[in-house]
């Protein structure tokens, strides 16, 4: 059975509220390898993917991947796209940075 977007956004969100990340992972990649064409889902699946990747501390592979899909609302296409998205992306940078910047304080200086 073929699944839609909408109902493949589902089953990963489910996924993932129970923890099952790297189920929600394959839903979102498999979003992005069957319809490429259709930003909106594009967008939902990579935001998903960086906010998963978020929540598991993998803070560099997210913030890369939050970066990455900023660039697609740096275009004319913009108002395409979902807004929260970019918003949302944004706030969780912002995140990212204070956490480094916590990490880096608490790091001993002057060691070798």
């Amino acid at each position: 059975m073929d699944l839609t977007a909408a109902e493949m956004v589902q089953r990963a969100q489910e996924a993932s509220d129970k923890n099952r990340y790297n189920v929600s992972l394959e839903y979102y990649e498999t979003i992005l390898d069957r319809f490429q064409s259709d930003t909106e889902y594009v967008c939902t699946a990579e935001y998903e993917i960086a906010f998963i990747h978020y929540k598991q501390k993998k803070y560099q592979i997210a913030k890369t991947e939050f970066n990455s899909l900023l660039v697609r609302y740096d275009s004319p296409d913009e108002e395409l796209l979902p807004p929260q998205f970019k918003i949302l992306s944004l706030k969780i940078l912002g995140n990212i940075t204070e956490i480094e910047n916590k990490k880096n304080k608490n790091k001993p200086t002057g060691e070798v």
